[in-house]
């Protein structure tokens, strides 16, 4: 299996988040890095690390609050977003 490389600045922040696409889904801390991809907390603790969507990164709560706040603090546009 290859590896995917891709980099891009944030752009869009949410601190509460419900998604349009799949059943109004909380994304608390939703970071939008690429369209509608975003790195953001769930409540799915069972599902981390398996698919469970279209292409966001789910993290822990409170490590998706801890990432949050970071970028909140830097700027998004001081943060890069990098999936390898």
């Amino acid at each position: 299996m290859g590896s995917l490389y891709w980099h891009q600045r944030s752009m869009e922040m949410a601190r509460y988040y419900f998604s349009r696409k799949y059943y109004s889904v909380p994304m608390p801390h939703a970071i939008f890095f690429y369209y509608g991809f975003a790195i953001h907390g769930t409540n799915e603790l069972a599902r981390l690390g398996g698919p469970a969507s279209h292409g966001c990164v789910r993290l822990r709560p409170a490590h998706a609050a801890a990432l949050f706040a970071l970028v909140q603090r830097n700027g998004p546009r001081n943060t890069r977003i990098e999936i390898n």
